[in-house]
Order: structure tokens, then C-alpha cells, then sequence
């Protein structure tokens, strides 16, 4: 997947040789993703989970199968690839909510911290590996090898998903409700539970305020170091092995360490190692405190979707999954302001300002929210209330 979105990036700009197809592409997936979350959510709480990730991921081997097909015949056209970008983008919020609740199926609660620490690291070190191997392939051999591996790939996740048991909600015997009000049950859900509605909030917070400072690294790189293209790709393989870093750290830890004091330190952590990133003049030199903003910034979103999935139960697991997943996919919108602060004052200027209302708004939430202070014993609560159900 990863890989994939530069493929499909250099792919359009072939085709078209306009800047404004890339941002098409993008959108594509990216509007698809925000509608259908909450549906997709609803859904994962009503079917059997492990096949409608194999449904899913069998649809986006299609579209794969599609493009290639019209590569060889030499028919591709860009408004094709819009089309299965955005049957791609449909696809995943079934997907990844299932994804979630499966893996609480799977390791159980004593285990789920860690066992998302390292879904978290996977993911990042393909952020790394994925457009890595995908250009290589594409500078070296061809668009059709590109699409052939990640054919082979998404036909070998979907055979690993038949090594996984059945897994349904724990409702999944009850009588169905309108798919509509299944939606709203999980608002309502929610709403009557403040723990499960403070981590959703704590969690957007670095993800909205200080994590759109990736977009504009580019500007960055020109404004302060003067480094060219080549210095944007390093920040952001350094961002890439942090992030790593920051999963692994999180399973040494351990699933007893304290959540609370884990997720707010390292929120923190994050916005003061951004801070300091912006302010070092030396290039090679910046690239350490970048390294450790994606250790903390890590560290905070895993340890936060970890108390979110302990917390909750099981028949609504796929809803507030869906929740998580669409606070992820609101988070560009954060690129807005943060832009218009960079073209105003400065990239520079622009990050520092969002690192500092990072981590003035993290220690208001928790000096004001009892609910955030008392997290740790929330979880403790939910997790012996599972056990004795």
C-alpha cells in the first residue's frame, strides 16, 4: 500500500504532466475514507470480521489486477486510475476497522499494547521500505513490475488472513438493528462514556495540532538548510526509522507500564523535540531531535489506540475503530492552518507556534480532565469487567 500511493503518484504524472493530478489522485482516496468510516465501522460490528477484510483486500487486488491489464494492453488512462483509486478508498474503512478488532481477538487484552506496537512499527518501516522498493522498481524495470509485485503481495496478505480464526462481535447473535442506528448507538456510546470520548480527543490532538509539520518539511528544508530534494527524502526516512523506534519502545515497555504518564509525557515530549528540531541550525544535527519528535509522537498515538480498544467492548470495537480512523483522516485539515502560518511567518515559525499550543493545550486537557488523570484506572475497570463477563 505504501508503495503503491508513489507508483500511482509518478504513474498520474506521466499520464498527465500536471501538478493537479497528484493532488486528484489523493483526494480520491482520501474523501472515501472519511464518508464511508463510520459505515465501515457499523458493518465490522454486524458481519464475520476476518472475511470482510478478505472481501476487502480481494477488491484492491482487482483494482491492482485492472490497472495492470490496461498497462500491458498500453489502454491506461488517468481517469481509470481515479476510478480504482477511489474503489481503494472505499475499501479501507471496512478494512481497518476489522483489522483492529480482530487483533483484540487475537492477542487479548494483556497483549494488545504490545501487539499494536509492533502493527505501528510495521507500518512505519514500509513508510520507509514500500516507496523505497516501489521507485526502485519502477527506475529499474518498469510500471508493470511495480504492479505485479504488489499484486503478489496483496494476494499473500489475503492467504495469511485464512491462517486467522473466525472472529465475530460479541453481539453477533442479537437481533440487527438498522444500519443507520447502529451508527448512532456509537455516538451515543460515546457520549455516555467519557474515558473512551477523552482518549478520542487527547489522541487528535498532536495528530491535528503539530503532526501536519510533515507537509511543509519541504519548505522547511529550502528555508532553513537549503538542502534540496535529497535533504527533504532524509527527513523523511528519519521521521520513518522514528517512528519505528518509538513502536519498538513501546513493546520494551511492556503492557503494565502506566498508560497515562506514558501518553501524556510523550505528547509532551513530542511537541518540545519538534521544537528544538526547527531551532537547531545544523542540518545533520537536526535530524536527532526529528528522530526523537517520531519516537514520541509514536509512542502517544499506539499507547492511545491501545487504551482506546481496552476500554471499549467488544460489540462496539468496529465503531470505535471507525471513530480512531476518521479522527486520522481529518487530520489534513490541519495542513491549512499550519500552511498559512508557514507562507505568513515562516515554516519555521509556523512549527514552533503549533509545538508550543501542543503542549499548552496537553497540560490544560490534563489538569482539567479527571477522566485523562484517572485513565489508568478506567482501563484496570474495563479489563476486569471483560473478565468476569
Amino acid at each position: 500500500m505504501q508503495g503503491q500511493m508513489l507508483t500511482r503518484t509518478l504513474l498520474a504524472w506521466e499520464l498527465t504532466g500536471e501538478a493537479t493530478s497528484l493532488a486528484y489522485i489523493n483526494l480520491v482516496v482520501a474523501v472515501p475514507l472519511i464518508l464511508a468510516s463510520l459505515l465501515g465501522g457499523a458493518i465490522t460490528d454486524r458481519v464475520e470480521r476476518r472475511q470482510l477484510v478478505i472481501v476487502g483486500q480481494a477488491l484492491i487486488t482487482s483494482n491492482e489486477i485492472f490497472i495492470l491489464t490496461l498497462l500491458v494492453l498500453g489502454e491506461l488512462q488517468f481517469w481509470h486510475m481515479l476510478c480504482t483509486a477511489f474503489v481503494a478508498g472505499c475499501a479501507f474503512p471496512f478494512i481497518m476497522p476489522a483489522r483492529i478488532a480482530i487483533t483484540m481477538k487475537v492477542v487479548g487484552p494483556q497483549r494488545l499494547q504490545s501487539a499494536m506496537g509492533f502493527q505501528s512499527g510495521a507500518m512505519n518501516l514500509n513508510r520507509i521500505l514500500g516507496p523505497a522498493a516501489m521507485g526502485l522498481i519502477v527506475a529499474q524495470l518498469s510500471y508493470n513490475a511495480a504492479y505485479y509485485l504488489s499484486i503478489a503481495l496483496y494476494s499473500l496478505a489475503i492467504f495469511c488472513m485464512l491462517g486467522v480464526d473466525r472472529s465475530r462481535s460479541d453481539e453477533s447473535g442479537a437481533e440487527k438493528k438498522p444500519l443507520l442506528e447502529d451508527i448512532a448507538q456509537g455516538f451515543s456510546y460515546i457520549r455516555a462514556n467519557r474515558p473512551v470520548l477523552v482518549c478520542l480527543l487527547f489522541g487528535l490532538l498532536p495528530m491535528f495540532l503539530a503532526m501536519p509539520f510533515q507537509n511543509i518539511l519541504v519548505m522547511l528544508a529550502e528555508q532553513t538548510w537549503n538542502v534540496g530534494e535529497s535533504g527533504v527524502g532524509t527527513l523523511m526516512a528519519t521521521g520513518g526509522v522514528g517512528g519505528v523506534v518509538g513502536a519498538l519502545w513501546v513493546v520494551k515497555r511492556g503492557d503494565d507500564a502506566g498508560r497515562m504518564k506514558l501518553m501524556l509525557g510523550s505528547t509532551i515530549a513530542f511537541g518540545i523535540c519538534l521544537a528544538v528540531f526547527v531551532l537547531t541550525p545544523v542540518f545533520a544535527v537536526a535530524l536527532l531531535p526529528l528522530l526523537a519528535a517520531n519516537v514520541f509522537a509514536n509512542a502517544s498515538q499506539t499507547v492511545n489506540n491501545a487504551a482506546i480498544q481496552l476500554l471499549v467492548e467488544d460489540r462496539m470495537r468496529g465503531r470505535m475503530s471507525s471513530f480512531m480512523m476518521l479522527s486520522f483522516g481529518l487530520t489534513p485539515i490541519g495542513v491549512f492552518p499550519m500552511a498559512i502560518m508557514a507562507d505568513t511567518f515562516g515554516a519555521v515559525s509556523a512549527i514552533l507556534g503549533a509545538s508550543v499550543l501542543l503542549i499548552s493545550i496537553t497540560i490544560v486537557f490534563f489538569l482539567l480532565s479527571k477522566d485523562l488523570r484517572a485513565l489508568d484506572r478506567s482501563i484496570s475497570e474495563a479489563m476486569l469487567a471483560r473478565a468476569a463477563a
